[in-house]
């Protein structure tokens, strides 16, 4: 039987509640805010997230993936209203979460921030840790990074860490020695020249080397901003990685909101996702069918 994923990525909810860009003064933080009321709330739009939530729970997955910046700022004053949308959204045993960079964008106390998020990003599986997570559904293990940690003005990077890398290793081969589809969820692009240097994943080399000798059947993303396919390779091995665009961005912008809906499956033995992109419509007010391809089997 086919287990059907829903994925979508910087979501960017708008508009920034009055008083974020001052409420736990951050000088970055009000940059951003700028750039919010100059630039980006034209491109983010609300109307969009609730089409989104709309079109997901039409198409009725049996899980949804969203791989981070929720926010936009990191303000205290976003995380509680991001926390009721996601709530609006689903279950948290139906819905996993892995932060972004805007969600670390400035450091914030876990209990004013990502804490938030929490039940979104319980594991399954008893871990040292709490990234990586697992979580284990029928025959597909969603194995939840963070690359998100606050940074320098100028800077978008992400960084796992060498514990982080450890840990991962080590899941993966214990889910692939059980027989599971291994999904791996993360925010920044994970391969090496997959982003600019200032908003790459640091240690990309390193991801990209665990994830094509642990052979993982599929490793998704957000960042960028826009729909990618990439084979990470190493050591003539090679893995999968999609990307897509935000999922509240205007129909006008050279990458409009989408999100993906995966269908895994085994075919002759072996495993198969089958890629369905939807893609917003002014026109319909809508998501509409996109594009379609196969990976794998």
């Amino acid at each position: 039987m086919n287990f059907t994923l829903a994925h979508f990525s910087d979501l960017h909810l708008g508009p920034l509640p009055r008083g974020a860009a001052f409420h736990a003064f951050r000088f970055k933080r009000v940059i951003g805010a700028a750039s919010w009321a100059f630039n980006r709330r034209k491109k983010h739009l609300p109307g969009i997230a609730e089409a989104l939530l709309r079109d997901i729970h039409a198409h009725r997955p049996q899980h949804v993936a969203f791989t981070g910046d929720a926010t936009n700022i990191a303000s205290p004053l976003e995380f509680p209203r991001l926390r009721a949308w996601l709530d609006r959204l689903g279950h948290p045993e139906w819905v996993s979460f892995t932060p972004g960079n805007h969600d670390a964008y400035v450091p914030v106390s876990p209990e004013k921030g990502l804490a938030y998020f929490a039940p979104f990003m319980a594991g399954d599986m008893k871990t040292e840790a709490p990234f990586p997570y697992v979580r284990l559904r029928r025959n597909v293990a969603l194995i939840g990074l963070n690359s998100a940690e606050p940074r320098w003005l100028h800077s978008a990077e992400g960084r796992l860490g060498p514990t982080q890398r450890h840990h991962l290793r080590l899941l993966l081969a214990e889910l692939r020695a059980k027989g599971f589809y291994r999904l791996v969820m993360i925010h920044h692009p994970p391969g090496p020249g997959m982003a600019a240097r200032l908003r790459a994943l640091t240690d990309a080399p390193e991801l990209r080397n665990i994830l094509c000798e642990e052979g993982v059947e599929l490793v998704i993303h957000g960042h960028n901003h826009r729909r990618e396919f990439h084979w990470l390779e190493h050591n003539n091995s090679r893995v999968p990685a999609i990307g897509v665009p935000s999922a509240t961005m205007a129909a006008d912008a050279h990458h409009p909101a989408e999100w993906n809906l995966y269908e895994i499956s085994r075919h002759k033995g072996q495993w198969q996702t089958r890629v369905h992109i939807r893609k917003w419509q002014d026109a319909a007010a809508g998501f509409v069918p996109a594009h379609d391809f196969v990976v794998g089997g």
